[in-house]
C-alpha cells in the first residue's frame, strides 16, 4: 500500500532534504493576519468597514468643499487620524507577538522514528 519517507533537515541528509522538499507544500504555522507590505493598505481598508471611521472620513472630505466648511481642515482631520495611528499601532503589536510565537513554533526540534 501506501508509504511515507521522512527526510530529516540535517547533516548529510541536508542536500535530500532540499532537493525532495522543494516538490511539496511546507508545513509551517502563520497565523498573522499582515506582511510588510499589506499592512498600510490592508490595515486601512479594514479600518474603514467600520461606520465610526467612515463618519469621520466623510467630515473631513465635506469639510474640504469650500461652502460647507465648518472648521479648518486640520483640525477635522485630526480625530480620524488619531483613531487610525491608535488602531494600526495596536494591530502591529498583536501581529507581531503572533509572528514571534508562529516563528518559536515553527522552529521546535522534533523527534522522528527510525526503526
Amino acid at each position: 500500500g501506501k508509504h511515507r519517507i521522512v527526510i530529516p533537515c540535517l547533516g548529510h541528509f541536508k542536500e535530500e532534504y532540499e532537493k525532495v522538499s522543494k516538490l511539496y507544500m511546507n508545513n509551517k504555522i502563520r497565523t498573522t493576519k499582515y506582511t510588510l507590505l499589506n499592512f498600510l493598505p490592508r490595515n486601512l481598508f479594514e479600518q474603514f468597514h467600520r461606520v465610526a471611521n467612515l463618519y469621520f472620513l466623510f467630515l473631513v472630505v465635506l469639510n474640504w468643499v469650500p461652502l460647507v466648511e465648518a472648521f479648518q481642515k486640520e483640525i477635522t482631520m485630526l480625530p480620524l487620524v488619531v483613531v487610525l495611528t491608535i488602531i494600526a499601532v495596536k494591530d502591529a503589536l498583536e501581529d507581531y507577538s503572533k509572528y514571534k510565537m508562529d516563528k518559536q513554533i515553527n522552529n521546535l526540534l522534533t523527534k522522528v522514528y527510525s526503526r
